[in-house]
């Protein structure tokens, strides 16, 4: 095919300071310099796209002899993937595949994951993590880095070394500017990884803007049969960029840019889910109103009612400025985000009969960490999915003994004659059943004495103690309680 010389764009619309022949031939030159691996982010949007094509098409020019090293496409699916572009995406990789096996070229598709413990509603609604914010973005290293760096510490495992290749560009920010330019190895048009031993980095859209991405994408069709007009419109429809690939804390996160998860809550709106529905995918609107109420909880009116004061060591936190910092979302509160977000499931079945919004796999987590950490007795997780979805999952037994409904209610019956807190002694339960059959029970005494040192007030009463501290200390004339 003929190849699209980028250097006769015009000038105030490119950055790219090579033509593409220029690019192609530094392509195969350095897939052949060596015998480490090759590892290409793909997220399914603009730019990792061009990256995609730019590598298969300069690999297409080798003769096959020479395609002697794997070429690995990974693809972060943090499972709450928006499902339209999980859509577009999974058509793509299927695609690549394909064309791959049939053109005879070393790419082999692959989905990296998060693992169970990591996945966001297992710590969301199972042990209570808040939506994500600016000043507590959780999920990024849960969902996105660690997956990615897993799966490429073991192709450096089995290789000796890797190189990342990557779609960013110089022109996205000065700070990723200034990153790619630290690292960068002289003499090389690779760079080091910012945290990965063994593992070095290729951008080879480093000097593109995004014109001339648009323009390469416009102009050479995709390899693999994409039509990439396709790509237009899906982010004309969703009036957006993409979230790249993360690999370490410095790769640009989604930001402002809505291709991502959609129950996204650092970004103030999620303007990418608005327009899609208002383009006519009328369905997500229930998806987009759950994701509106995780971000209501931000407000400092709603965590008091949604969060408790305790944190999951069992202890109270407060800021430099003295005040409480909320904990985790209360039990009652993650039973109705569950119920809530199964009824949603069902209802999109009804266009989407496959879409999963949370897997059985996730549910039964929840319902251990419920039943062992949270002392859900009742069991809640079966009974709120069999009256949200109307039908019963095959769950899985437990092995060991645990307590039931009707017994958490006799003991808080006698808790409340007692005067002492029903939690707390169905934990010391709950650790005597952990221990229980054991030959050597030492660590149990260990165990107990932490459980009797948490705080075991409720909301209000940690609220008006320490809103009576606060204002004493107020009142001396000092500006922040001591800690």
């Amino acid at each position: 095919m003929d190849l699209l010389n980028i250097s006769s764009v015009p000038q105030g619309n490119a950055l790219v300071k090579k033509n593409l022949n220029a690019l192609y031939d530094e392509v195969r030159t350095l897939y052949a310099s060596d015998n480490r691996p090759w590892v290409i982010g793909y997220s399914g949007g603009k730019d990792s796209t061009t990256v995609v094509q730019i590598i298969w098409y300069a690999l297409s020019g080798l003769e096959r002899d020479k395609l002697t090293k794997p070429v690995y496409i990974i693809s972060s699916d943090t499972l709450v993937e928006t499902p339209k572009i999980i859509e577009y995406l999974d058509g793509s990789l299927s695609r690549m595949q394909k064309a791959a096996e049939s053109q005879g070229l070393p790419f082999t598709v692959h989905k990296v994951r998060p693992d169970l413990d990591d996945s966001f509603w297992v710590n969301m609604i199972g042990r209570g993590y808040p939506a994500p914010s600016k000043t507590f973005r959780w999920c990024t290293e849960r969902l996105k880095i660690d997956p990615a760096n897993n799966f490429i510490r073991s192709i450096g495992a089995k290789y000796g070394e890797v190189i990342v290749v990557l779609g960013v560009r110089k022109a996205e920010s000065a700070t990723r500017s200034q990153v790619m330019s630290l690292h960068r190895i002289d003499g090389s048009v690779l760079s080091r990884h910012t945290t990965l031993a063994n593992s070095f980095v290729y951008t080879p859209i480093e000097a593109f803007d995004v014109d001339a991405v648009w323009t390469y994408l416009l102009q050479v069709p995709s390899p693999w049969g994409n039509n990439n007009r396709d790509l237009v419109t899906l982010y004309r429809n969703a009036q957006a960029g993409e979230c790249p690939l993360v690999v370490d804390n410095t790769t640009q996160s989604c930001g402002n840019s809505r291709f991502g998860c959609w129950v996204c809550t650092v970004v103030n709106r999620d303007t990418s889910m608005e327009a899609m529905i208002e383009n006519g995918e009328d369905w997500l609107e229930p998806l987009l109103e759950f994701r509106n109420k995780l971000a209501a909880t931000q407000d400092p009116a709603v965590k008091r009612l949604v969060r408790r004061w305790k944190r999951r060591n069992g202890r109270v936190s407060f800021g430099k400025d003295g005040r409480l910092i909320p904990g985790p979302y209360t039990l009652l509160f993650r039973k109705e985000l569950l119920t809530e977000l199964l009824k949603i499931q069902k209802q999109v079945r009804v266009t989407d009969p496959g879409l999963e919004l949370i897997s059985g796999t996730e549910l039964e987590e929840i319902r251990r960490i419920w039943r062992t950490e949270e002392q859900d007795w009742e069991d809640s997780v079966p009974t709120i999915y069999a009256e949200a979805v109307g039908e019963n999952l095959d769950w899985v037994s437990y092995e060991i003994a645990v307590f039931s409904k009707q017994e958490k209610q006799l003991l808080a019956s006698l808790c409340e004659k007692e005067q002492v807190s029903t939690d707390m002694v169905a934990k010391l339960l709950d650790v005597e059943r952990d221990h229980s059959g054991m030959s050597r029970r030492s660590s149990i005494y260990k165990r107990l004495g932490a459980v009797l040192q948490e705080d075991w007030r409720n909301n209000e009463e940690i609220e008006k103690a320490e809103n009576e501290a606060y204002d004493v200390e107020e009142s001396e004339g000092h500006e922040f309680r001591s800690v």
